[in-house]
């Protein structure tokens, strides 16, 4: 388990990713995000902390999961890329991660103000990649960690 770093500079953010990836990248130590873009990786900073929700188990699948499935911190300021296929190599950066439990979101979308339209929760996520205040991720981390 990684030792917990928290500084007023950090910041938090929130990566979309079905669970199938975030198992990859949780077992390898790496993030990617927005299907291995390097700008979203380039906005974060060493001991940054990122949550991962996963709106379904598979990418390619259409059963839903909805759940918050990682957590854990930005480990350098190394970005790199990962040669998957000749026609795939997204870019990376380390993570260490921390032992978490699965937190589905639905109980937290009334107390998240970062999910402006209740009704409409799923809408929020739409982009892959976003920053949350401090008070939202202590939210979920609390419930992931304590």
């Amino acid at each position: 388990m990684a030792e917990r770093r928290m500084s007023k500079s950090q910041q938090y953010w929130i990566v979309v990713a079905s669970k199938d990836h975030v198992v990859r990248g949780v077992t390898g130590g790496f993030m990617q995000a927005n299907h291995g873009k390097e700008a979203p990786l380039k906005r974060m900073k060493p001991g940054d902390w990122v949550i991962f929700y996963s709106p379904k188990r598979e990418l390619e699948g259409d059963e839903k999961l909805q759940t918050f499935m990682a957590i854990g911190q930005v480990s350098d300021d190394k970005i790199y890329q990962h040669y998957m296929s000749d026609t795939f190599v997204p870019f990376r950066r380390n993570v260490s991660f921390y032992d978490s439990r699965e937190v589905p979101v639905q109980p937290l979308i009334d107390d998240l103000s970062f999910i402006q339209t209740k009704k409409s929760w799923g809408y929020t996520f739409r982009f892959g990649f976003f920053e949350i205040n401090k008070v939202d991720f202590e939210r979920i981390r609390r419930r992931m960690l304590d």
